[in-house]
């Protein structure tokens, strides 16, 4: 009987699994540096979309190290965060313009004026307008070349939840009760969750030129198989990411842990990094 190999006929989005979160954001600060350079040497700013949450805190200290100890600049360099909660005062601590000074704007020497987040206070009657010129800067901007996405436990990217369909843009959405709940911890209490928030749409992801979704641990696992295994829809937002030609999935041991790959008997493992 032929031995099926059932990885490349069951993932449908590439995956690269590291030993841990670690060595998984080390790859992936070395791809935005590599970026960074070969755009600097062209003389072309470098677009990056950016996301905020427990997964990227890793990438983010990588970047800032290589930026202190190896001269990796970020002055052309031009940022689009993902989304913000709404309402959110920009300097509130669980404001993702907070994480992102605390985490990577203040230790780098990017030019603030590059870096753009939408706007949390912005009143509801302009909340519309708002985001259709998010969608121009990022335009104006030449697109983003990269762009950096995590993943909730119920398959939301940004804060598109399940429901958000392929072709919707940057916009004002309601939270689905999961994410406030997984959210809590930033604010001590759901009830002080926000339950709007602002995001750019599937599009405007998937109209990067290079996609990496990063997911680290145990609980994101069953929801990366779903992903990258099943059939993309939109009751799973990140499964729509099948459709992008240039989309990389990086995720630690526990990440994969349901994945066909790591369940089957005699298929490849596939862990790069230290143990490979």
């Amino acid at each position: 009987m032929t031995k099926i190999d059932l990885t490349d006929s069951l993932e449908k989005i590439p995956v690269k699994i590291f030993p841990d979160p670690q060595s998984g954001s080390a790859f992936v600060a070395r791809e935005i540096a590599a970026l960074i350079r070969q755009k600097e040497a062209a003389g072309k700013k470098t677009v990056i979309g950016l996301a905020t949450g427990s997964s990227p805190k890793t990438l983010y200290a990588e970047l800032v190290r290589m930026h202190k100890e190896e001269g990796l600049s970020f002055k052309n360099v031009i940022t689009f965060n993902l989304d913000q909660y709404y309402p959110m005062d920009k300097d509130a601590l669980q404001s993702y313009h907070y994480f992102m000074r605390k985490n990577l704007f203040e230790h780098t020497d990017i030019d603030p004026a590059n870096y753009h987040l939408p706007d949390g206070m912005i009143p509801k009657d302009k909340v519309k307008e708002h985001c259709l010129n998010y969608e121009k800067q990022i335009e104006e901007a030449g697109g983003l070349d990269l762009q950096i996405l995590g993943i909730g436990v119920n398959g939301h990217i940004g804060f598109n939840e399940p429901g958000s369909g392929i072709h919707s843009k940057t916009r004002l959405i309601s939270l689905d009760n999961s994410t406030r709940i997984a959210n809590a911890y930033e604010f001590g209490h759901m009830s002080q969750v926000p339950r709007m928030a602002i995001t750019m749409g599937i599009n405007t992801i998937l109209k990067s030129k290079k996609i990496i979704l990063m997911a680290w641990g145990q609980t994101k696992a069953p929801v990366i198989k779903k992903a990258v295994e099943e059939d993309d829809t939109e009751d799973i937002p990140a499964s729509l990411l099948q459709n992008h030609d240039d989309c990389t999935f990086v995720i630690d041991e526990t990440g994969a842990a349901e994945l066909t790959r790591l369940k089957v008997p005699g298929s490849p493992a596939n862990v790069i990094g230290p143990r490979a």
